[in-house]
């Protein structure tokens, strides 16, 4: 096991990234206290060309100006002013491209998930959504910019291999608005988690 190193994350191609996040493992240590999960589910964000993603037309602001830099670090976001939500910028700099981490599997700091969460024993919904999971593990906004070769938040290979015929792949979901851009199979899970 190891964290992925820079190269795996500046790739160009952000739909395979967001392919090859499946199996990975996110891992947290905040507060000291560490939290693993297995990525489930994902979805791709293509930057300047895609309505979808929070850089369509090279639109730069505050919030959005990690997605511009180098590929490897986290994209974190407050959604409806309740919700962080976990993202890995992809790509080069200047070209904002990053893949939402939408659910994941528990693997260890399991007790601390749950007082996190408010919950009390392993539950279907424990890491499903990207707001749950980022509460789970800790991540919060503070954390937008902060490179994954930190000792924060960080993504490694367990060798866990995921078979394309184990991965489904559909339209991303709450992204109606984007027109046709919103039919674009972008999401990837694996159904026996759904």
């Amino acid at each position: 096991m190891h964290k992925l190193e820079t190269g795996f994350y500046t790739r160009v191609n952000v739909v395979g990234i967001a392919r090859d996040l499946i199996g990975k493992v996110l891992c947290s240590c905040i507060d000291g206290r560490l939290t693993k999960v297995v990525i489930t589910e994902t979805e791709a964000y293509a930057g300047v060309d895609d309505r979808a993603s929070h850089a369509y037309g090279g639109r730069r602001t505050q919030r959005t100006e990690p997605m511009f830099r180098d590929g490897g670090i986290a994209y974190v976001y407050l959604c409806y002013g309740i919700h962080h939500l976990f993202n890995v910028v992809t790509s080069k700099q200047d070209d904002p491209k990053a893949v939402l981490i939408r659910a994941g599997s528990p693997l260890a700091g399991i007790d601390e998930m749950f007082a996190r969460r408010g919950k009390v024993s392993v539950e279907k919904n424990l890491l499903a959504g990207p707001g749950s999971l980022a509460r789970a593990l800790g991540i919060r906004t503070h954390l937008s910019g902060s490179s994954l070769s930190d000792d924060q938040v960080w993504i490694e290979d367990h060798g866990i291999c995921v078979s394309d015929d184990a991965i489904a792949a559909g339209p991303r979901i709450g992204v109606d608005y984007a027109g046709d851009d919103a039919a674009r199979p972008y999401r990837f899970w694996m159904p026996r988690q759904e």
